[in-house]
């Protein structure tokens, strides 16, 4: 018997299925001729079981919509459905809270749509770190939207380099990806003062990387 995803729209509370019918309506759009929807609907049933213990209800459906798009987009290049030609970079760390989504935020604000750019905990956290978000601020690099999410396996499949920073044996390891790992202090519970000189070390590691990919910065 072939297993059906819930439908997130009947466990969602009342007042928040019109959106998350909107949310479903868009991404069968996007993603037309890739995926049908029975896909559609079990990565976006996941994704709503992975963030229904979100603190602030109304956000739900945005992390919804966001890590289903992430998550079909990366599936879509694993599988060859993709027609993107720009590298797929995944920053791994434990809380998905600091390391990571500072690199994250970095990449993709030096290079814009030149990179596609994933970010994954093994432990995600329930928020992001208030100080990284500050310390990022400070040079320009807005992650304060950012939400700490586990690393799936279509994301790893479809990158083409992954970065890992002190996830250890957890951090997942396939044949054929590129990998770094890069040795960093651990930004949690530190205050800004302590987490500028960590995003001033990762920002200059994402330079290289760059260079190493023959990524160019925009404009």
């Amino acid at each position: 018997m072939t297993h059906v995803a819930p439908d997130p729209t009947a466990v969602a509370p009342l007042e928040l299925r019109p959106v998350i019918r909107r949310v479903a309506q868009t991404l069968r759009q996007e993603f037309a001729g890739a995926f049908g929807p029975e896909t559609i609907q079990r990565f976006m049933a996941e994704s709503y079981e992975m963030f229904a213990h979100a603190r602030v209800k109304a956000f739900l459906p945005v992390l919804v919509e966001r890590f289903t798009r992430q998550r079909l987009g990366a599936l879509a290049r694993a599988e060859g459905r993709s027609t993107s030609t720009v590298p797929a970079v995944v920053f791994l760390c434990v809380h998905n809270a600091g390391r990571s989504q500072m690199a994250a935020g970095w990449l993709q604000h030096l290079v814009g749509d030149g990179v596609e750019v994933y970010s994954g905990g093994s432990d995600p956290a329930s928020e992001i770190n208030a100080a990284a978000v500050d310390a990022m601020a400070e040079v320009g690099v807005d992650i304060a939207g950012e939400f700490p999410k586990p690393w799936t396996d279509e994301i790893i499949r479809g990158a083409d380099v992954i970065v890992t920073m002190g996830c250890g044996d957890a951090c997942p390891v396939y044949p054929g990806k590129t990998y770094q790992d890069w040795e960093l202090t651990d930004p949690a519970g530190l205050g800004v003062d302590a987490v500028r000189p960590i995003r001033d070390d990762i920002g200059q590691r994402v330079r290289t990387l760059m260079a190493q990919l023959d990524i160019p910065a925009r404009v």
